[in-house]
């Protein structure tokens, strides 16, 4: 018999040619009814829930409010395709991982999709046998520190002691900023950002690194938010997106254009208060597409017509998300508007 982590082991090793979930979480009658589905999509109808893997607490984009009920950027895309694969945005399980195990969740099968605030890389789409599907927040490190310290400006930082999260490319980028300008630092590491929060209030450094939108979160929950700076400088590009195992394509494009239905619906003017009435009446072509109506769209993803409907009924467009999530811990739209309105998103047409 194999035990747990020899199974681990293999499913790690399949996980590329996308039969880990199969092996893992399916069992042999459920494996067997949903490969006939396709693949992944097979194994979550079959199992009629969808799990996704999430921040463990991350103001603004996975973290359990006081009912426990889960909100968030990245958790609203786990409910976009929920809406989408069931019907029901509520049919998610969620499963919190620390930055170090995200990866391993994923390639192993433990979940169907990893919306983690996680950077796309050439070293882990290469390496790691993932497949990012789409940006939903575009970010960059930065740095926070006292405002009592007097420091405007990265350039002063040399000297400094760092808290980093371990296990994340912000490590790299931490050296690679410091090293290129000539700066000395001393790092000091953690598991997760909450220990890395609370090491720089009780002055175990002089300085906290991560993404700007994470630092603004940390920030937002410390009990004076306004004696605390992030200084001007993003020093990395940060394309934060959800991701699944390579070798499926068919449930990467149901998490891809679950996403991208979000950002068509806000081109579209569809919002999760007039989306039934303009599916109903409009005479828009785009429209009629987007509502099921013409061209057979949801039947191309195994979803059926009105998948897209759900999502912004069940979930709202990317705006009405990101005003809920992401406003609150001080971060406006910037790069994340629409093209059209001068930011980076944009999808390829839903048709």
């Amino acid at each position: 018999m194999l035990v747990p982590s020899a199974i681990a082991r293999i499913a790690r090793l399949l996980a590329s040619a996308g039969l880990a979930a199969l092996i893992l979480w399916a069992g042999p009658g459920l494996a067997q009814q949903a490969a006939g589905q396709g693949g992944t999509l097979g194994v979550v109808k079959a199992r009629g829930l969808l799990r996704c893997g999430v921040n463990t607490g991350l103001a603004g984009f996975a973290f359990p409010d006081g009912t426990g009920t889960w909100r968030g950027l990245d958790v609203d895309l786990c409910r976009a395709v929920a809406a989408a694969v069931f019907g029901d945005a509520g049919k998610v399980q969620y499963v919190p991982l620390s930055a170090k195990d995200r990866f391993t969740a994923l390639q192993s099968g433990e979940i169907d999709v990893l919306a983690r605030n996680a950077s796309w890389t050439l070293a882990r789409n290469t390496q790691l046998g993932i497949n990012f599907v789409g940006v939903n927040f575009y970010d960059g490190q930065a740095f926070m520190v006292k405002a009592a310290s007097g420091i405007a400006t990265a350039t002063r930082l040399d000297g400094a002691s760092v808290c980093v999260i371990q296990g994340t490319s912000t490590e790299k980028t931490l050296s690679d900023y410091f090293r290129g300008r000539g700066m000395r630092y001393e790092p000091v590491s953690f598991a997760d950002a909450d220990a890395v929060a609370e090491a720089y209030q009780n002055g175990r450094c002089d300085v906290m690194t991560s993404d700007q939108s994470q630092l603004s979160a940390v920030r937002s929950r410390f009990a004076e938010p306004k004696a605390h700076v992030i200084l001007p400088e993003i020093i990395t590009k940060e394309p934060l997106a959800p991701a699944v195992r390579n070798g499926d394509d068919g449930w990467a494009n149901v998490v891809r254009w679950s996403f991208n239905a979000t950002l068509e619906a806000e081109e579209l003017g569809l919002d999760s208060r007039n989306i039934r009435d303009q599916a109903a009446t409009s005479k828009d072509p785009a429209i009629q597409r987007f509502a099921g109506k013409t061209d057979g769209l949801g039947p191309m993803l195994g979803l059926d017509p009105s998948w897209a409907v759900r999502i912004i009924e069940q979930v709202g467009n990317y705006a009405e998300s990101f005003e809920r999530n992401i406003r609150p811990i001080g971060l406006d739209r910037g790069v994340n508007r629409l093209w059209r309105d001068g930011g980076y998103m944009i999808t390829p047409p839903i048709r």
